[in-house]
């Protein structure tokens, strides 16, 4: 059973990876959701199968494209999910024969560990030297803005901003943004396959309470030593960068969950979670840093310790 279902799902992964060749909006929503099979087959199967479904997937993306797109398959996509779908269903046993699990804020960590990894290996992808891997980053970007090479301008600049300057500006901020946008990622996909695993009745892992959610402390040290090492230079630098990236979101996140865990029970928690959320619908680059300082304090002084405990099902 275990590798009908691996490989079942390594297939269906594989395509949602592929589609992203079209270039249709369509097409790149679907390929968000590449790891979302890998993560349904690891959580309700274990993670055996979530590595049938790795090796599927990598063998047909290498079969049907090539093997460069085959490795950033298992790489960006299949790789990361087992991995964190692995960690996520560790257990031990207590004193009283309870199971403890893996806790949420040290899987939200490797979270954002594997998004500095899979930012530097799409980097070195590119090129193994850093400028130029940065000449081909600035150019693409430039292509955004000024078009060439039959690729019509995607964003119109203001008069007077100089296409190429802002690009060269934009691309020190590219390892940022990635890691940044991985954690997300791959947090909705952990959930949304947790979710449907759950409701099949295969899923081993007591269904948490995902509002308790904090950074250990520890993860404030890693995020200043991201921001020291960005301004390294080279690949040294772009993997701080990418680190920092990827914990603002882990601690934006969890920023979040601490303002749903603060506001249970009270009566200004509807009012309140709705303005927050159109809020980061509107002025997502403006509020997420505020969650994120947030996420920071809580790590640190723990914001929520006089809170009594909720059930899983809140």
């Amino acid at each position: 059973m275990l590798p009908i279902v691996g490989i079942g799902a390594g297939l269906v992964s594989a395509l949602l990876f592929t589609v992203v060749i079209t270039g249709s909006p369509l097409a790149l929503l679907l390929s968000y959701v590449a790891p979302l099979p890998v993560f349904i087959a690891a959580l309700g199967w274990n993670h055996r199968a979530g590595l049938v479904a790795v090796a599927a997937g990598t063998l047909a993306v290498t079969v049907v494209l090539k093997l460069s797109l085959g490795l950033a398959f298992a790489v960006g996509a299949a790789l990361p999910a087992w991995w964190i779908a692995y960690l996520a269903l560790l257990a031990r046993t207590d004193e009283t024969g309870a199971s403890e699990w893996y806790p949420l804020g040290r899987l939200l960590v490797w979270i954002a560990a594997v998004a500095t990894l899979v930012t530097v290996g799409g980097a070195l992808a590119i090129s193994t030297d850093f400028e130029t891997y940065r000449r081909v980053m600035t150019h693409g970007l430039q292509l955004l803005f000024s078009g060439g090479e039959g690729i019509s301008p995607v964003v119109r600049l203001p008069p007077g901003v100089d296409p190429g300057e802002l690009a060269a500006q934009l691309a020190l901020l590219v390892p940022v943004a990635a890691g940044a946008s991985f954690v997300p990622m791959i947090v909705a996909n952990l959930w949304l396959a947790a979710k449907a695993v759950q409701l099949s009745g295969r899923l081993p892992r007591p269904w948490p309470f995902i509002p308790s959610t904090r950074l250990p402390a520890v993860a404030v040290a890693g995020l200043v030593g991201g921001i020291l090492l960005s301004f390294a230079g080279g690949f040294v630098g772009l993997a701080g960068a990418a680190l920092a990236g990827a914990l603002i979101a882990a601690f934006g996140l969890t920023g979040l969950a601490a303002v749903h865990d603060l506001s249970r029970g009270k009566a200004w928690r509807s009012p309140t979670l709705f303005a927050l959320y159109l809020a980061l619908v509107i002025m997502l680059v403006t509020v997420f840093p505020f969650l994120a300082l947030f996420g920071i304090a809580d790590a640190l002084i723990d914001l929520r310790r006089r809170k009594p405990p909720a059930s899983p099902a809140a």
